[in-house]
């Protein structure tokens, strides 16, 4: 995606000015975090990225006293999803964040989320003479937003708009397409397909995390999130999370309890075999992670 090339350049120059930044400066205050997390089920906003198998995930993280940051994450993903791909999702991000930790404070920044060699086919428009789906076209998963966050000391907002063509494959061939596919009626795909053919650009997503410690080892976890697709209502969907961190043994112990409400689940739905299975469903997830 044309889009895709400026911003990752835009962000590995943030990453590079953190580090930029801290070997110039022998008396900076600096950090750098990686942390490896196995889990249960990798989740995104409350839908499952592994088909509801386990999953990994390593995050580093750099943040400099000037406030810049930057971040990679690596993730497993299932190629059952993300259809042609290397089964790995890539997350680079960089901005600045700035205020009082334990009051006020805000952040702005650049993020892309990369699926290597993933795409699918699919037909963008409907020919109502013959009856038949038309225009087959490729569709990548990348997708790219701009970040603002907002924090009152434990209470973290996030708000995130979708800057490239598409989020995740939602244009008019990933959600009218797959709902034709997968619906037995057909009159929401049609409806779908007379909108027009659109990408996803300008979509929003929200998340809102409040974190209460229980003892010092121990921390309660409160997620509340939507995202608002735009040409797309079908795709709109709300997550809500609740969960436990404890710390022991050098590492951190989760357990969460995940819901995700859908307004039309095909969407969600991945091909296994000779299955289809739900990538939406409330669930346990447990998690150890280690911190480096």
């Amino acid at each position: 995606m044309p889009l895709l090339r400026p911003l990752s350049f835009a962000i590995g120059m943030l990453l590079a000015g953190v580090v930029g930044q801290v070997l110039a400066a022998e008396t900076a205050s600096y950090a750098v975090d990686a942390d490896v997390k196995v889990t249960s089920d990798l989740r995104t906003r409350g839908i499952s990225d592994s088909l509801n198998r386990p999953g990994m995930k390593l995050s580093v993280e750099a943040a400099h006293e000037s406030g810049l940051v930057g971040l990679v994450e690596i993730s497993s993903v299932s190629k059952k999803q993300f259809l042609e791909g290397a089964g790995v999702g890539v997350t680079l991000a960089g901005g600045y964040r700035f205020g009082d930790p334990e009051g006020w404070h805000f952040g702005a920044g650049i993020a892309t989320e990369l699926f290597p060699g993933a795409k699918f086919e699919a037909p963008h428009g409907f020919d109502l003479a013959n009856g038949t789906p038309a225009d087959f076209r490729s569709t990548r998963y990348d997708s790219a937003f701009a970040v603002a966050e907002i924090g009152y000391g434990a209470l973290e907002g996030r708000i995130l708009n979708v800057i490239s063509k598409t989020y995740r494959g939602a244009d008019t061939g990933g959600v009218c397409g797959t709902m034709l596919a997968l619906m037995a009626d057909p009159t929401q795909a049609l409806d779908c397909y007379a909108r027009g053919d659109h990408g996803s650009r300008g979509s929003w997503l929200f998340d809102l995390d409040y974190k209460y410690g229980l003892s010092p080892t121990t921390t309660l976890n409160l997620h509340a999130g939507h995202q608002k697709i735009a040409h797309f209502k079908e795709a709109d969907f709300s997550d809500y999370r609740i969960g436990v961190t404890h710390k022991r043994w050098g590492f951190e112990w989760n357990a969460d309890w995940v819901i995700t409400n859908t307004r039309v689940r095909e969407l969600y739905l991945a091909q296994d075999g000779d299955t289809l299975r739900a990538t939406d469903g409330n669930k346990v997830v447990v998690s150890v992670s280690r911190r480096f």
